[in-house]
């Protein structure tokens, strides 16, 4: 087995390994080695001399977060696979300086997760939970909560413009909306491509009724939307996010939420998670929270592990991965695509 290519899976978040992955793996010549790594000796047993370290969630291996000095004990790494889309608890840049390149798989849940937006916008519009709330305990009111907003021939802007934020597009055709969207790392064709205006932050915050977020979490969208930008928003906005919370400032955002400047708010993810049961945002009945689940369907661990795998099967054949998060990365090894 020492000879065999090694793909150390370092952190499973609570998953066992299909028999299929392990079969599969095996008749590529790939020698898989399993454990959940909770600190940086575990991940230097364990992974020391693996060709690809794979995570495959983010919330047990190494506590959360891989950090940059861990790297470094990873001498035959040349690749990083993290299982869905972000990559907030990989060290992206410090992976790039030292040519290793990082992979993810955000096809497996793109269906899920722009189905997720969706709902919670028709939620907040529909003030589905509020009247669920409602009429549970018996209060059959068709004025309170009323859903004064409709989603025909409106604005929707999209923070962020990969491949979710265009799937809710395609997803919202028949509603016949102007669609915006701001992200500074597509060519102009793209957005001609699913007929979506390319406009600047600001113009997207003024000029939308609905503002969804889809862009990663990186140092430079840490709070991209906070006080000045909820100024800038419609006071009839409604906010989703559905990518990861420390994008928004969540104080400003209950400010907002208090002062009136935006109508309401979808929430599947939160700065700090779990949310705290005396978080303000749960007192607000314009606000529908979920528990950061919108990537999860009957769907979703299948496609996780199938195209995790090819990946790792890629990676093992000498080809670029079907999704690399640092393709500006001088590789470690000659990969062809």
């Amino acid at each position: 087995m020492e000879n065999l290519f090694k793909v150390a899976l370092v952190g499973l978040d609570g998953q066992s390994v299909p028999d299929s992955v392990v079969t599969g793996l095996a008749e590529q010549a790939i020698n898989l080695v399993v454990h959940e790594c909770e600190n940086h000796e575990d991940l230097a047993r364990w992974a020391g001399d693996a060709d690809v370290v794979w995570v495959l969630g983010s919330s047990r291996c190494l506590h959360g977060q891989m950090r940059p000095e861990e790297l470094s004990i990873l001498p035959k790494c040349g690749a990083i696979i993290r299982t869905g889309s972000g990559t907030d608890n990989v060290p992206v840049k410090a992976a790039t300086k030292l040519g290793i390149v990082v992979a993810n798989t955000p096809d497996a849940l793109n269906d899920a997760v722009s189905d997720h937006a969706i709902g919670l916008l028709f939620a907040v519009i529909r003030q589905i939970a509020l009247q669920d709330r409602n009429v549970r305990n018996g209060i059959w009111d068709r004025t309170r909560g009323y859903p004064n907003w409709h989603l025909k021939e409106q604005t929707l802007g999209l923070v962020g413009f990969g491949r979710i934020a265009r799937t809710v597009v395609q997803k919202l055709a028949g509603f016949r909306m102007t669609n915006l969207a701001c992200d500074p790392f597509l060519p102009p064709e793209m957005f001609a491509k699913h007929s979506v205006l390319s406009v600047s932050l600001d113009e997207l915050f003024r000029r939308s009724d609905f503002v969804s977020i889809h862009c990663p979490l990186t140092p430079q969208t840490r709070h991209l939307i906070g006080k000045p930008e909820f100024e800038r928003m419609k006071p009839a906005a409604i906010l989703i996010n559905t990518s990861r919370g420390p994008v928004i400032d969540e104080s400003a955002l209950i400010a907002a939420l208090k002062s009136g400047q935006i109508v309401g708010a979808g929430l599947d993810v939160f700065e700090t998670e779990p949310l705290d049961s005396s978080n303000p945002l749960l007192q607000f009945e314009n606000v529908v929270v979920t528990p950061h689940l919108g990537g999860y369907s009957d769907q979703y661990l299948p496609n996780c592990w199938q195209l995790s795998m090819e990946t790792a099967i890629d990676l093992s054949k000498g080809k670029w991965p079907r999704s690399c998060v640092n393709p500006e990365v001088q590789p470690r090894w000659n990969l062809t695509r």
